[in-house]
């Protein structure tokens, strides 16, 4: 059985060593974390993970992650779709193109989203990291909602890889933004353990 109080709280040790973009390596921090949880949830973890590459985020992988038994998955896909299918929109809008192309919308699910006029509007800026950086921050402000009253389970640990994975671009595309994101990161897993008692 999963020790997820061994494994969130060691989660910001895993990062105090680090000295900047040489001394980082989010591949590493993963793997540290996989090697603690059990091979089911390894399973469920590469799943996660995938829908971070572009190449395996299409309808097809929306609909398996609609269907995940964890309600964190589900949502964190959810408004990742919806926020990509407002920057599809956008696009068209912008280059003359029909207006749903590159927009996945699945059966049954609620097209409606309340995250829109924020995502439109993030969209209008011109400077490109600026609004990359917003979009951004739009996810990271979803990701800590959707953990708020999550202590100890694998949700948490789903909401640091997914802002790891926020970090570790922004390390690539500008180090200063991602050297910030990370100490934030830090800062709240912190929040999120302290005071928590656990007993066998």
């Amino acid at each position: 059985m999963n020790n997820y109080v061994y494994i969130i709280s060691s989660l910001p040790a895993l990062s105090q060593d680090w000295k900047g973009s040489d001394g980082f390596s989010a591949k590493e921090i993963i793997a540290e974390i996989k090697e603690r949880l059990s091979a089911k949830d390894n399973e469920k973890i590469d799943f996660f993970l995938k829908g971070f590459d572009d190449d395996s985020l299409n309808k097809e992988y929306y609909e398996k992650a609609a269907e995940d038994k964890s309600q964190f998955v589900k949502d964190f896909y959810k408004f990742d779709m919806n926020v990509r299918n407002v920057k599809a929109r956008y696009l068209n809008a912008a280059f003359d193109r029909p207006a749903d192309q590159d927009v996945i919308v699945l059966e049954g699910q609620d097209a409606s989203f309340e995250e829109e006029p924020k995502v439109k509007a993030v969209l209008e800026n011109k400077d490109i990291l600026a609004r990359e950086k917003g979009l951004d921050d739009i996810m990271w402000n979803k990701i800590y909602e959707l953990t708020l009253f999550h202590y100890l389970d694998m949700d948490v640990i789903y909401s640091f890889l997914a802002k790891l994975h926020i970090i570790d671009r922004w390390l690539k595309l500008d180090e200063q933004t991602g050297r910030e994101m990370f100490r934030k990161l830090v800062g709240e897993v912190r929040g999120t353990f302290k005071g928590v008692e656990y007993s066998e």
